[in-house]
């Protein structure tokens, strides 16, 4: 029977009704963890101020189905993204600011469940966007069946959420040490 070196551990759970048990290495899922997270943080970043100096980016082209630029018609959201680019005025800061909030809260480690959450909203929408029929068509989108990189950015957040990302070389974890979150245990939800 192989010796366990210090550093490995092994996860116990249950998946879909399946036990599920296997080592693994905490050193290298530290490094992967904070590797994934910097990514996400460089992802956003570089999209939201993008954006901001751009000098005449909007959301609107984008969302308007009949601007044949990016929600179709086929879209079985195409007038909820509608709604949305008549709403550009409001919509636009949300997306820019949103993005370089997200981007530097990952940076940081600091807030990271909350942000990954609404990371993972934005890019459930940039998903929804892309469809380009409807359930009966399988909602293809463009660059993959039912599957594009903003729904695979999306299952990365919510990973990064899930092991509490902003704990690994974070201010994150400080925060959880200190007396607010002590005294206010709901806070833990919003660190990590």
């Amino acid at each position: 029977m192989a010796t366990k070196r210090p550093s490995e551990r092994t996860l116990d759970t249950e998946l879909f009704g399946q036990s599920v048990s296997f080592d693994y290495s905490e050193t290298w899922i530290g490094y992967a963890v904070l590797s994934l997270r910097l990514v996400m943080a460089y992802v956003f970043l570089s999209a939201g101020f993008e954006k901001l100096l751009a000098d005449d980016w909007s959301a609107a082209g984008y969302l308007d189905p009949q601007s044949g630029f990016g929600v179709g018609e086929s879209n079985p959201l195409s007038g909820v993204f509608a709604d949305m680019a008549a709403q550009a005025g409001t919509i636009d800061p949300l997306v820019i600011y949103g993005q370089i909030l997200i981007g530097l809260a990952l940076l940081l480690g600091v807030l990271v469940r909350f942000a990954v959450f609404w990371g993972a909203i934005q890019m459930l929408l940039f998903w929804a966007a892309a469809w380009q029929g409807g359930l009966l068509e399988g909602l293809p989108v463009a660059h993959g069946y039912f599957i594009d990189s903003s729904f695979v950015y999306a299952l990365l957040l919510f990973g990064l959420g899930a092991v509490g990302a902003g704990r690994i070389l974070g201010i994150d974890a400080r925060l959880e040490r200190s007396e607010l979150v002590r005294q206010n245990p709901w806070l833990r939800y919003l660190l990590g």
